[in-house]
C-alpha cells in the first residue's frame, strides 16, 4: 500500500517492481541543440509479456532530423530502478530526471555521451490531482498512466552519434513517461516548446480511455507560459469544442469556464518506432519531431493571452481514429 502511494505522488519513478505482466514503462526524453539543427528522442523502458521469452528492456533512439531509428535491446535482467526515488539503468545507460548517460553500441545507431537536463519545471504534483492525470492517477487497472518530468528544461552536454559529435549545451529539452499494459487503440499526441516567446511549453494528447465496459474520449492538455500553467482535461471540467484529424493536419479546440485554446498542426513525415501491445514491442508507432503547432489561447471575453506557433514538435497520430473521433460526439 504504502508503495502504491508513493508510486502515484512520483509519477517519475518506475512502477513496475510489483507489477505482473503484461506490463511495460518508459521515458521520453527529447534534446534539441541550440542551432536547432540536431533533434533526437532517447526512449529507455521494460516491457513484460504473458510470455517471458519476450521480456526485454530497451533503449530506442529516433534521429528527429533524418527520421532513422535505432532500437538497443537488453535483457531484462540487464534493467535496475530504484525504489525511493527516479533512476534507471539499463545495462551502462542510466537515466534519472537531470541527466542521461548514454553508452549504446552498434554500427549504425551507435551512441556515447552525457547530457544534463537543467532548471527543470515538473507538472505539479497533490494529494487531490498528484500530476498530469489528475485524480485519475489514483484509478488501479488503467490501460495506460501518462506523466510529465520536465515541460521546459535546458540542456548541457555532448552526444556522439555514429562518430560525429552534437554539442546540446544551451539547447532545450523535454521528459515525459508512460506505463500500463498497452498503448491506447488509438490517440493524438503532440508536444513542442520551441515558440518565438523563450520558456513556452505545450504538451496535448487525446485517446481513447476505457472505462468499465465502455470508453471515453480522454484528453490532457498543459500550456507553460508566462511561468503558469494553463490545464485543459477531462478532469479538470475542459471540453472539446472541436476535433479534426487529417493526413495533412490536426486541428483541435478545447475550453473551460475561462480559457479557451485553439491548436492547429501541420503533420510531417517521421520514423517509426516500437511501442507496446499486450503482447509484444512491435513496430508501429509514427513519430515525427518535424511537426508545428500553432496556439492561441483566449480569455472567455476574448481577450487574446498567447499566440505564437511552436516549431520542432513531437507528434504521434496512431491508432482507430474513426472510434476516437466517433467518441467525441
Amino acid at each position: 500500500m504504502l508503495s502504491s502511494l508513493r508510486g502515484v505522488l512520483h509519477p517519475e519513478r518506475y512502477h513496475g517492481h510489483d507489477r505482473r505482466p503484461p506490463f511495460f514503462e518508459g521515458w521520453y526524453y527529447k534534446l534539441v541543440d541550440a542551432t536547432e539543427q540536431h533533434k533526437y528522442a532517447i526512449i529507455p523502458g521494460i516491457f513484460l509479456s504473458d510470455d517471458p521469452t519476450k521480456h526485454h528492456a530497451f533503449v530506442q533512439v529516433l534521429n528527429g532530423t533524418t527520421g532513422a531509428v535505432s532500437y538497443h535491446v537488453y535483457d531484462a535482467g540487464e534493467f535496475w530502478a530504484g525504489q525511493d526515488d527516479f533512476v534507471v539503468r539499463i545495462g551502462p545507460n542510466e537515466f534519472d530526471a537531470g541527466r542521461i548517460c548514454l553508452a549504446l553500441p552498434g554500427q549504425s545507431g551507435a551512441v556515447e555521451g552525457e547530457v544534463s537536463f537543467r532548471h527543470r519545471v515538473p507538472w505539479p504534483v497533490t494529494l487531490s490531482s498528484p500530476g498530469v492525470m489528475g485524480w485519475y492517477a489514483w484509478t488501479p487497472g488503467m490501460e495506460c498512466y501518462h506523466g510529465v518530468v520536465s515541460l521546459d528544461p535546458t540542456l548541457a552536454g555532448s552526444l556522439v552519434v555514429d562518430g560525429k559529435e552534437t554539442d546540446f549545451t544551451g539547447g532545450r529539452g523535454y521528459i515525459e513517461k508512460d506505463w500500463g499494459k498497452s498503448f491506447p487503440a488509438a490517440y493524438v499526441w503532440m508536444q513542442t516548446n520551441h515558440f518565438q516567446t523563450p520558456g513556452v511549453c505545450l504538451t496535448a494528447s487525446i485517446a481513447v480511455i476505457p472505462w468499465l465496459r465502455s470508453a471515453f474520449p480522454g484528453f490532457i492538455i498543459g500550456l507553460w507560459q508566462d511561468r503558469h500553467l494553463y490545464r485543459f482535461a477531462t478532469y479538470t471540467g475542459a471540453r472539446t469544442e472541436h476535433l479534426e484529424i487529417a493526413d495533412e493536419h490536426v486541428s483541435w479546440v478545447v475550453g473551460d469556464r475561462h480559457h479557451r485554446l485553439e491548436m492547429n498542426a501541420l503533420r510531417a513525415e517521421g520514423g517509426l518506432l516500437y511501442g507496446p501491445t499486450r503482447q509484444e514491442m512491435h513496430k508501429r508507432v509514427d513519430e515525427t519531431m518535424n511537426a508545428s503547432v500553432s496556439v492561441t489561447l483566449r480569455q472567455r471575453n476574448g481577450s487574446l493571452l498567447f499566440q505564437e506557433t511552436g516549431r520542432h514538435a513531437g507528434m504521434e497520430v496512431q491508432g482507430d481514429l474513426a472510434r476516437l473521433l466517433a467518441l467525441q460526439k
